[in-house]
């Protein structure tokens, strides 16, 4: 049975590993098809996560199968990406709010093992962080490249994320999705 839970700090080899198997630019045009992650993690950043309570991973026997990342604007400003999606909150909004760096956190990547993909661990692991980040801020933003079309479909239909902004960056295009972190009846 997989069991979903907060990173500690022996899980950063297990989450580095299925990062390595999962990286955008270990894969092959075939592979990528199939999902992949953009961002690599250094062991030091995901400790630092952790030490953050922004790590969560899927593990089943001893073995990371899959992992969730989320914390404050603030962590995640050290990759240039996220500095530009901030630049663009002011004119973005998600169910009537404005989004800004205080009511919102960054979430991902998130990464499941080929293997469990359609088992609900995708469900399991994004509610166990999404209910944890319900206590800190009331809505989480998070970006896709648009050439994975698995992860995009698999974050509106499953998860109900709604697409709030378009972007380019780097060559590449991406969307931004926005989501609560309570439902609508437990909202302020």
């Amino acid at each position: 049975m997989i069991a979903t839970r907060i990173a500690v700090t022996s899980d950063i080899d297990g989450i580095l590993d299925l990062q390595s198997v999962n990286l955008y630019t270990n894969l092959s045009d075939a592979e990528r098809l199939e999902g992949f992650v953009t961002t690599p993690f250094t062991p030091d950043q995901i400790r630092s996560l952790i030490a953050q309570t922004g790590v969560f991973v899927a593990e089943q026997e001893g073995k990371i199968d899959g992992y969730i990342f989320a914390g404050s604007w603030q962590f995640f400003s050290q990759w240039e990406i996220f500095p530009f999606m901030v630049s663009r909150f002011p004119n973005l909004s998600f169910q009537g709010k404005q989004i800004t760096v205080e009511n919102t956190f960054q979430y991902g990547p998130i990464c499941i093992d080929r293997r469990l993909r359609g088992s609900g661990v995708f469900l399991q692991l994004f509610e166990t962080m999404r209910s944890n980040f319900s206590t800190r801020f009331p809505m989480g933003v998070t970006f896709i490249n648009r050439l994975n079309q698995r992860s995009f479909e698999a974050h509106t239909r499953k998860l109900n994320l709604e697409a709030i902004d378009r972007f380019d960056f780097n060559h590449h295009s991406f969307y931004s999705l926005a989501f609560l972190t309570k439902d609508y009846n437990e909202q302020d």
